[in-house]
């Protein structure tokens, strides 16, 4: 083909509609080697450390299986709940696996993976605190991780209540129940999972379970940056694979306890 003045410009054009291929997140920690999960080490079953002070748990576990899958080696970004989403936002983790609620507000500043967990939430109380439903928590001193799912609902209920209420909020899981266990608040609400493995550990002999607290299905996701489309698709495969090969079951089963793991499907809705 002759070489013309028009053709020549018509294929400089032609390259400049043709946009660069820039390397994703996803690419980024493939040839990193290593896959930073920000984790929370204080909610067991979800995340803990054992006698050795290694890191465990349902989320550990859910870290080690997803770099696996990339061929890569974890490692653990130890984040206090507030932390999750500044971990990834800072740059010093790639993914959250940190039983992170898919709230519409944390959507405007992170992007979520469909749900890997489903909570649903209890009352957590002293013995002597003479509290035995949820009901019981007007007039009571109250107390939670700050921004979490149950703390929203349970601030939001207080509001309703016209009560003397009072809410305290915390940094950490493990001082809420130091808290609770030493009087300076008289419950929480928390997850299920939680709140039996903390009463079953032996740790807090003086707590007890009371009750269902009237919160909806707490479903929680994978997070990553919200722009990057690469990654976040390969999370939503990923949560995919672990519940039809059975290792969303097998976890459940190691980090909890026999029986059906929570069903991640909402009725009536694609998501």
């Amino acid at each position: 083909m002759k070489w013309t003045p028009l053709v020549a410009t018509a294929a400089f054009l032609t390259m400049l509609t043709v946009p660069p291929a820039f390397a994703d997140k996803l690419d980024d920690i493939i040839a990193s080697g290593v896959l930073r999960c920000a984790v929370v080490l204080d909610f067991p079953p979800m995340g803990s450390r054992d006698a050795s002070n290694n890191p465990v748990g349902f989320d550990v576990d859910t870290c080690n299986d997803l770099a696996k899958a990339l061929g890569v080696t974890p490692e653990y970004v130890e984040t206090p709940f507030p932390d999750r989403i500044p971990a990834l936002v800072s740059g010093r983790a790639d993914v959250g696996v940190a039983s992170t609620s898919d709230t519409l507000e944390r959507a405007k500043t992170i992007g979520f993976s469909i749900p890997y967990f489903a909570f649903t939430n209890v009352v957590l109380t002293r013995t002597d605190a003479g509290i035995e439903t949820y009901a019981d928590l007007k007039d009571k001193k109250l107390g939670s991780v700050a921004g979490t799912f149950e703390a929203i609902l349970l601030e939001d209920d207080m509001k309703t209540w016209g009560s003397s209420s009072t809410f305290q909020g915390f940094q950490a899981q493990a001082d809420v129940f130091q808290a609770l266990s030493q009087g300076q608040i008289d419950a929480t609400v928390v997850t299920s999972t939680v709140a039996f493995a903390t009463v079953n550990s032996g740790n807090f002999t003086n707590l007890k379970v009371a009750g269902d607290a009237p919160y909806p299905v707490d479903y929680v996701s994978l997070i990553g940056l919200r722009q990057e489309y690469g990654l976040l698709n390969y999370l939503n495969l990923f949560v995919n694979h672990q519940i039809r090969s059975g290792r969303y079951q097998e976890l459940y089963n190691k980090h909890v306890g026999e029986g059906a793991a929570p069903n991640l499907l909402i009725p009536g809705s694609y998501y």
